[in-house]
């Protein structure tokens, strides 16, 4: 029995191959259609030489070929590598170094930047370049032809056995250093990500096949992935919800007006963001859409803030919503959820249940009692990653033997309940230490951007010769307005402890997020290092 990524596509193709697999634009594939164009695709990858561990980039905004490449690739056992399309010149020859790639499949609309870059990475020995409409038309680069290389090449499936321990190599970080590769093993990733562990019940799948089998007992829904693919809270999603036979929407930019009409366009019951980066823009668009989205049931956030003002706006727009809140990462997987109803009781944010081989361990590396008014480090067991690709210094100081079990003690700060659940508390590398008192980032950003003034804040610490440092904010304002600063303190001092309140705030014309649509923090401390602030209390 394998519990490989292909395999348990593969399954649900099997079954359901008649069923609307994706959907794009006015594009759309069976599952069987998609199962046969990835074959393609992958028996023209390993007539080029490539297989079992090859390293092969994953260039590509949201798109049918995408999911293709992806698959195809699990098909041959190689190792897909995630690629941000937004980084720079510098931090994609970075990346595409370190991930050791030998081919990259991107779309025509990054050749400029690519190019760029291969001719000092003689490793990356081919290329194969997708048609898109972002831009790309016309674009001249080196590499063959997306739909070339599928001309003439088998759609059977007549693949080496697959295995579990096939490996899966995620990007992540580049917004406070340099990114880093998360090895997984494809049971391990598909267990904590992927389904192989029911989210809500937490007991484990049985079998290989209980996702298909699920599938054809009930009629398919249709799930809209926003988020970038590149990105394992998009990714992980779309690929739980094919294993199950349903069907993904895509588009290949987000857009929040074009967001509703495709909702209508496509029925779409389930609707995957990141937080308040995709649901605020969201929410506040359809005040002016005439979009019937009577279909949509479920607003799933992963990976970033999401805010309570956002939800509760949601709740109140659609009384019969439910809003699921997860945290997670690419280090640990599914960490924990939250629920939110107009009707039911709000669970307040992301929590992790007792059981979930969650626990936490102070600086010291014991466990934090159960009530202890200690915080500590969030550390996950059971399913955990093999470290990070080629550093081992930084693998160790993560992935540590703890009781006897192997772990993984992640940067995010938390406390042990009475009842043993464990509430999230922000990510350790952006507390703020202000004289002695520790202020968590996303605390105060979920507050200041609940100002009618503000549209997006990230908060940072800035030096500061009393109190070592001092909480700031990076705003933007609404609809390029005006910001009542006297105001917006005094809405934060009625939330927030006095040592929270943001004592210098910038004003930017537009707060950069990541494609995942987490703060950039590195942006925030560059701007705010670059000139004075607009405001200082």
């Amino acid at each position: 029995m394998a519990f490989n990524l292909a395999d348990l596509f593969e399954h649900a193709v099997d079954v359901m191959p008649d069923r609307i697999a994706l959907i794009s634009g006015d594009r759309e594939l069976t599952y069987r259609e998609l199962d046969q164009r990835a074959n393609r695709l992958a028996h023209h990858l390993l007539a080029e030489g490539f297989g079992a561990g090859s390293h092969i980039g994953i260039h590509l905004h949201n798109s049918l070929e995408t999911m293709e490449s992806l698959i195809a690739v699990f098909k041959i056992r190689a190792v897909p590598v995630n690629i941000n399309y937004r980084y720079t010149r510098d931090e994609l020859a970075y990346v595409y170094d370190n991930a050791d790639l030998e081919a990259v499949i991107h779309h025509r609309v990054y050749a400029p930047r690519i190019e760029e870059v291969l001719p000092t990475l003689p490793r990356i020995r081919h290329s194969i370049v997708v048609e898109d409409d972002q831009g790309g038309l016309g674009l001249h680069c080196r590499g063959v032809e997306y739909e070339r290389a599928l001309d003439g090449r088998s759609a059977e499936r007549d693949f080496d056995e697959r295995r579990s321990d096939d490996l899966f190599l995620m990007y992540t970080g580049g917004t406070t250093g340099r990114p880093k590769g998360v090895v997984w093993h494809h049971e391990d990733i598909w267990r904590v990500l992927g389904g192989g562990i029911d989210f809500y019940s937490g007991e484990p799948v049985v079998d290989e096949y209980q996702q298909s089998r699920v599938g054809t007992a009930g009629e398919p829904m249709r799930w809209f992935a926003l988020p970038p693919l590149i990105h394992a809270a998009a990714m992980m999603p779309t690929f739980t919800a094919m294993f199950t036979g349903n069907t993904v929407v895509l588009d290949p930019k987000f857009d929040a007006h074009r967001t509703w009409k495709l909702l209508e366009q496509c029925n779409v019951q389930v609707l995957i963001i990141t937080g308040d980066a995709i649901g605020r823009p969201l929410i506040e668009a359809f005040a002016e859409s005439t979009a019937d989205v009577s279909s949509l049931a479920v607003v799933a956030s992963g990976a970033a803030l999401f805010s309570p003002t956002i939800k509760t706006a949601f709740l109140d727009t659609f009384p019969n919503l439910l809003v699921s809140d997860s945290v997670g990462s690419s280090e640990t997987g599914f960490g924990g959820i939250g629920f939110a109803s107009k009707d039911g009781p709000d669970s307040g944010g992301p929590r992790v249940q007792p059981g979930r081989a969650s626990f936490v361990v102070d600086d010291k590396g014991d466990r934090v009692a159960p009530g202890s008014p200690a915080d500590g480090w969030l550390a996950k067991g059971g399913h955990v990653p093999v470290g990070y690709y080629k550093d081992p210094e930084k693998s160790a100081e993560i992935f540590r033997v703890i009781d006897g079990e192997r772990v993984v003690v992640t940067g995010d700060r938390a406390k042990v309940e009475v009842d043993g659940s464990i509430t999230l508390l922000g990510r350790g590398n952006m507390v703020i230490n202000t004289g002695g008192e520790k202020v968590f980032a996303e605390e105060v950003e979920s507050v200041v951007k609940a100002h009618p003034d503000v549209y997006d804040a990230i908060v940072i610490g800035v030096p500061d010769e009393r109190w070592g440092h001092r909480v700031a904010a990076v705003v933007q304002a609404r609809d390029g307005g005006a910001i009542d600063f006297g105001d917006v303190e005094r809405h934060a001092r009625d939330r927030l402890a006095g040592y929270k309140i943001p004592r210098s705030i910038w004003v930017a014309d537009r707060v950069e997020r990541t494609p995942s649509g987490k703060p950039d923090y590195r942006w925030a401390k560059t701007y705010a290092d670059a000139a004075e602030p607009d405001h200082r209390i």
